[in-house]
């Protein structure tokens, strides 16, 4: 079991660290195209598309071919094309590259997510959040080399080639020891498309307005940082840094909260913590604690994901990448859609203004856990 997991582990590590890296590129990448923040929505909204488009596919064709092969294959696909994001010639382009990028890594985060619900199944204890911590390790490391890259001023094309070269020598070794499953004959899996069931609709919209925050702390910090802080470009991925270092100590120690403190508990303590970090991010005047505001939404929004895609996964009469496909189509949802909407907002207004969105979204997460714990707690 344990190479299964060390493949698992690797694939989660290398979508968290690539994705960083280019993330971490956004402002430079704006400033090449000479876009406003509207068309750099329009760029994000593209991945979003892309991404939607290939997710409850996804789910569908891990029944037919199993989610080792869609997992190594979208893994391969995704790390190839990133080097060329900076040669495309124009902003139309651009947004075809983004949406064809959002096709793959859509299709990998159902895939690979498939894969560590079934090596979590076979150790039998949680370690769904520990797959996520990696990830957020990666994040953590990626927004740290984009800030080195950036500060020793490499071209986009050399900053993201050595990036993929460095993932593909860490991931080729592991190919061949990703899960062996076999495609699905039930009739409950053989459907190309299904709404989510009523079970999954309620983790889905908290995996919403979870992913939604991540996406534009993602992919808007480092803007946020520059023209609302006022850093330099140079330090204003500490923000991204400092956020994914939060999501990666919290995910490091998910699975032992999730035993002790039960789901619906965990992810009220997580809402509450990110809608403090959220509000310390607008308010605060003081660089310091702005950033320490991005490490609060990082530590509250660390367990939400984990916890809806290790329910998904295990979902009575599905299989896991089916079930997965289903809330991933909820909660990725927001994690593409946001970003964009955050740029509209900003073009209209500012970025501190379009945080504010963000704080109401923290808060409607968190009455929905506590609806559901209310509905938990009464008699049948």
């Amino acid at each position: 079991m344990k190479k299964h997991r060390y493949a698992i582990n690797s694939i989660f590590f290398i979508n968290g660290f690539v994705f960083a890296n280019w993330a971490a590129r956004i402002p430079l990448i704006q400033e090449m195209f000479s876009i406003t923040h509207k068309e750099l929505g329009f760029v994000l909204l593209s991945a979003s598309l892309g991404a939607l488009l290939a997710m409850p596919f996804t789910g569908w064709l891990i029944t037919k071919q199993g989610s080792r092969r869609i997992t190594q294959t979208a893994a391969i696909l995704y790390l190839i094309i990133v080097p060329f994001l900076p040669l495309m010639p124009i902003y139309q382009v651009l947004m075809g590259f983004f949406f064809l990028m959002g096709m793959f890594t859509g299709t990998l985060d159902v895939a690979m997510n498939a894969q560590a619900v079934i090596v979590e199944q076979l150790y039998r204890r949680p370690i769904m959040s520990f797959f996520h911590a990696l990830f957020s390790a990666g994040m953590m490391i990626g927004a740290g080399a984009g800030a080195l890259f950036s500060y020793l001023d490499f071209s986009l094309f050399a900053h993201f080639a050595t990036v993929v070269g460095l993932a593909l020598a860490l991931l080729l070794p592991q190919l061949r020891h990703f899960v062996a499953d076999p495609p699905s004959e039930g009739e409950e899996d053989n459907t190309f498309f299904r709404l989510p069931k009523a079970s999954l609709i309620g983790i889905g919209l908290i995996a919403f307005c979870c992913m939604l925050g991540e996406g534009a702390m993602s992919d808007w910090s480092s803007n946020y940082m520059t023209r609302i802080v006022r850093t330099a470009k140079s330090t204003a991925p500490i923000a991204l840094f400092a956020f994914s270092l939060a999501m990666m100590i919290g995910r490091f120690v998910g699975d032992r909260a999730r035993t002790e403190l039960g789901d619906n508990k965990l992810l009220l303590l997580g809402g509450g913590l990110s809608i403090l970090g959220i509000s310390t991010i607008i308010f605060s005047p003081f660089l310091v604690l702005t950033i320490a505001g991005f490490f609060l939404v990082g530590l509250g929004l660390s367990t939400i994901v984990p916890i809806a895609y290790s329910q998904a996964g295990s979902t009575p009469g599905l299989a896991p990448g089916v079930g997965i496909g289903m809330v991933t189509t909820i909660g990725y949802a927001g994690f593409l859609f946001g970003p964009p909407v955050i740029g509209f907002v900003a073009d209209a207004y500012d970025l501190r203004i379009a945080f504010l969105f963000i704080l109401g979204l923290f808060g409607l997460m968190t009455v929905l856990v506590l609806r559901q714990l209310s509905t938990q707690k009464k008699p049948d």
